[in-house]
């Protein structure tokens, strides 16, 4: 079978859990080359990871003819330029989401990779976790009745990154953490969204509100679907009690419920009469086998010259809806997704 050979550009958190399943758990991949701007992650990353090449610059990467892929896992503000010219290079892509700034950005991104017959896949890995899975199987067959409802949480623990604060570059939590919570509604309904109204708050740094008056960690968005299905989610940064991702998709015969706080299936009675079961503290470690999957999954569509199972269109729509939601937040009403793109 043929290897294909990947380079692995940004080697930040995410960055190496991608870098280390190609290292070491992927069939028919291997991590030959990693990249990033900062010297100091770039070689403990090398010093970890024990690759061929090793590049500050991702435009010296892309001219290396033994690359076959990239994954590209850097800010947000930056996913655009690096695909196109992966892409302009004749290299495969997995981005991490979201995909890109807005939608016209995509589009390109989109039209890149179809003009040079190259695999455009979105990082969104809770499409390949196990439950999600199982409970799209579920919902597929119709055991809980037509879907009515699908709510989706993301609550994240650790304090923003400097450019999060940021809206104009980060999207702020709507972009960063509930993208996914997009595409989960995206994909359980099976529908587009027509409508979305968002509200939200700076309730944990106060201390930035002057510097980035629209920053938001704390946000609750509505949505209505074209076929009348309704959807809801609710997210937040800086939570600092763990992490936190569940959904619940309430049919008309019943519902499927994903996810729960804890770490473990571990309850602790003590002498004091507390129960105590450890909160989930990384998405890391709840998602640890979902990013396998999604990596094997970008490695096999090559191999097989199939789909991506998480398209470039994914990516997009989920842009659009991170894009309306962002601009309900801004300007307080609903947004009509259809009409706002009519006017």
């Amino acid at each position: 079978m043929k290897t294909i050979r990947v380079c692995l550009i940004g080697t930040g958190r995410a960055g190496l859990i991608h870098g280390r399943n190609m290292a070491a758990k992927i069939r028919g991949g291997k991590l030959i080359a990693l990249c990033d701007p900062s010297q100091e992650a770039l070689k403990a990353a090398e010093k970890e990871l024990n690759v061929t090449y090793t590049y500050t610059d991702y435009r010296q990467a892309l001219k290396n003819t033994e690359i076959d892929a990239v994954i590209v896992v850097t800010p947000t503000v930056y996913h655009k330029e690096i695909v196109i010219a992966a892409a302009e290079a004749g290299k495969h892509i997995l981005c991490e989401k979201p995909l890109a700034m807005d939608e016209a950005e995509c589009l390109e991104m989109i039209a890149a990779a179809e003009r040079n017959q190259v695999k455009l896949q979105v990082g969104f890995m809770r499409r390949f976790d196990e439950s999600f899975q199982e409970a799209k199987r579920i919902v597929d067959s119709g055991a809980i009745g037509e879907v009515v409802l699908v709510k989706s949480l993301t609550h994240g623990p650790s304090e923003p990154k400097p450019w999060m604060y940021d809206i104009s570059k980060s999207n702020g939590p709507i972009g960063e953490v509930n993208s996914h919570d997009l595409d989960t509604l995206r994909w359980f309904t099976g529908s587009e969204a027509v409508s979305i109204y968002s509200i939200g708050g700076n309730f944990r740094s106060p201390e930035i509100k002057e510097d980035y008056p629209d920053y938001y960690d704390t946000v609750s968005m509505n949505l209505q679907f074209s076929d009348g299905k309704l959807g809801a989610v609710d997210g937040a940064q800086y939570v600092q009690y763990g992490y936190d991702a569940r959904v619940e998709i309430l049919g008309t015969n019943g519902s499927v419920l994903i996810g729960d706080q804890s770490k473990h299936k571990v309850v602790i009675a003590n002498r004091e009469g507390e129960i105590i079961r450890p909160a989930m503290h990384s998405w890391t470690y709840l998602f640890a086998d979902a990013y396998v999957a999604e990596d094997q999954a970008f490695i096999d569509c090559i191999l097989e010259d199939s789909e991506p199972f998480v398209t470039g269109y994914d990516g997009m729509m989920a842009v659009k809806l991170v894009h309306a939601g962002l601009t309900s937040l801004l300007e307080k009403r609903i947004v009509w997704i259809d009409k706002e793109e009519a006017q």
